[in-house]
């Protein structure tokens, strides 16, 4: 693929990434936006229930399964390994596309939260999780993380290097804060729908198997300089494994 088309190709998944991505947070919040996780196709109970899970099980499947490293050895026999990101981050986005297009409607209440105080504080927390998943991104280069830097490396001519393991600011105190960041925005919310309920409860599983399945793949690439890692800094919950290791020093070793 020539230098310049590859540029152009990045940067179109780019904008396209941006543009679910703002819309993903009207979505989940059900702001400003036509269709939302409370304002979705209506359906009854039992329709709803199975297109939805099964919008968000092929959301789960590609979005894990193209970022398995055998699966890029595999993948990019076929795609130029310059824009395998910027493929990647466009079939992520069109798949969350159309879970916002197709989403059935759960309308039934399961809280609604009316003191005024208290909905403050859960929008408060709503937009701090939305903006702990961006600043994340930054955290460990962004442009990376979305494809940029690599048709811009290409563009450049330049080879692509990898950017090495890195533990800044967030990553000090969990491991994954983008994935943290997700699941305070999904659960933050005044008023939660047997919709938007589904969505938490089947995301935030998601996240703990992803979380997981990322691992492997970093203790795999890393070694002992994760392994360490993951011994001090706790997984989603800041400061949970350090208050483990005090209360059980006898039972729990001091890692190497």
């Amino acid at each position: 693929m020539k230098r310049h088309v590859a540029l152009g190709y990045g940067a179109a998944c780019y904008l396209v990434f941006l543009a679910v991505f703002v819309y993903s947070i009207g979505f989940v919040g059900d702001l400003l936006v036509p269709r939302s996780v409370d304002r979705g196709t209506t359906a009854s109970l039992t329709e709803a229930i199975i297109v939805n899970l099964a919008l968000l099980g092929l959301f789960a499947v590609q979005h894990s399964l193209m970022a398995r490293p055998v699966f890029k050895r595999w993948w990019t026999r076929f795609v130029p390994p310059a824009i395998e990101r910027s493929t990647y981050v466009l079939l992520a986005s069109l798949v969350l596309a159309l879970l916002f297009w197709q989403w059935r409607t759960m309308p039934t209440v399961i809280w609604d939260v009316s003191w005024q105080p208290g909905r403050v504080l859960l929008w408060s927390l709503f937009g701090l999780g939305w903006l702990t998943v961006l600043v994340s991104t930054f955290l460990i280069n962004h442009f990376d993380l979305f494809g940029l830097r690599q048709v811009y490396l290409r563009w450049r001519g330049a080879p692509y290097t990898n950017l090495g393991f890195r533990t800044s600011l967030l990553y000090r105190f969990v491991r994954h804060p983008i994935m943290l960041g997700f699941l305070v925005a999904f659960w933050a919310i005044p008023t939660m729908s047997a919709g938007h309920l589904l969505f938490a409860v089947a995301t935030s599983a998601y996240v703990l198997v992803a979380v997981r399945l990322e691992e492997r793949d970093l203790m795999a690439a890393l070694g002992d300089q994760y392994r360490d890692y993951r011994s001090r800094v706790p997984m989603l919950i800041p400061g949970l494994r350090r208050q483990q290791n005090r209360r059980l020093p006898a039972v729990i070793p001091r890692p190497v």
